[in-house]
């Protein structure tokens, strides 16, 4: 379902003029309903991500196994170090190696993994990517996940600030409700001092889910009190 301006206000942590000014300017992904700008919820949030921009995370309240927070998603996926690739088709393929997917759905997802980062870059600057595909394919019996990856050798991905990549996190998730939910987790994540310097870092696993236990606890606490 499309957003209106008011909802896209809210996901955004913005006044609605400041919506209507970024449609003018051609800055945010819109579509045109009735002579309305409606937008896309996938669009915006990546918008939001690469801009550095906090959502609203009460507009991705559902989509996650109950209890399946970002600690359990990095888990899920791990933390893996020196990670190789001489360009980003054979790294992003050696990314995917480290990924809990099925043998035989691996090459699948690495080409829609590829065709999304066709579409545009992944990278949000600062050095981190989060390659991840925007309808996600369903796989039985896997559950969510974020796989965290540094890099051996920093790779050019086109990021908007013109940084290498150092570090990476890939997005799994077995419907779309729930990889929006995990990357506005993620998003959120990294704008939090303690997670976003374990990380550039280079922290090791237990470091990382220290900080995301943490995070998980305050999601839990603001649900409650909402």
């Amino acid at each position: 379902m499309l957003l209106t301006v008011r909802e896209a206000a809210r996901l955004l942590k913005a006044a609605e003029e400041e919506v209507y000014r970024w449609v003018d300017q051609e800055q945010l992904p819109a579509v045109q309903v009735n002579d309305q700008p409606r937008f896309n919820r996938a669009e915006l949030l990546e918008w939001a991500t690469t801009r550095h921009r906090e959502v609203s995370m009460e507009m991705f309240a559902e989509g996650l196994p109950a209890g399946h927070g970002l600690e359990e998603a990095l888990r899920e996926g791990g933390v893996h170090a020196g990670v190789r690739g001489a360009d980003r088709d054979s790294m992003m393929r050696e990314v995917m190696a480290r990924m809990k997917v099925p043998d035989e759905d691996r090459e699948v997802l690495l080409d829609v993994m590829l065709a999304r980062e066709n579409l545009g870059s992944t990278a949000i600057g600062g050095g981190i990517a989060i390659p991840h595909v925007r309808h996600p394919a369903v796989v039985p019996g896997m559950r969510p996940s974020i796989t965290l990856c540094y890099l051996e050798t920093p790779l050019d991905m086109a990021a908007p600030d013109g940084q290498p990549v150092h570090t990476l996190f890939a997005i799994f998730s077995t419907n779309v409700r729930g990889h929006l939910q995990l990357l506005a987790r993620l998003s959120s994540a990294l704008h939090d001092e303690g997670f976003r310097g374990a990380v550039l870092a280079r922290s090791g696993a237990e470091e990382i889910f220290k900080h995301a236990a943490r995070l998980d606890a305050v999601a839990r606490a603001r649900g409650k009190a909402t």
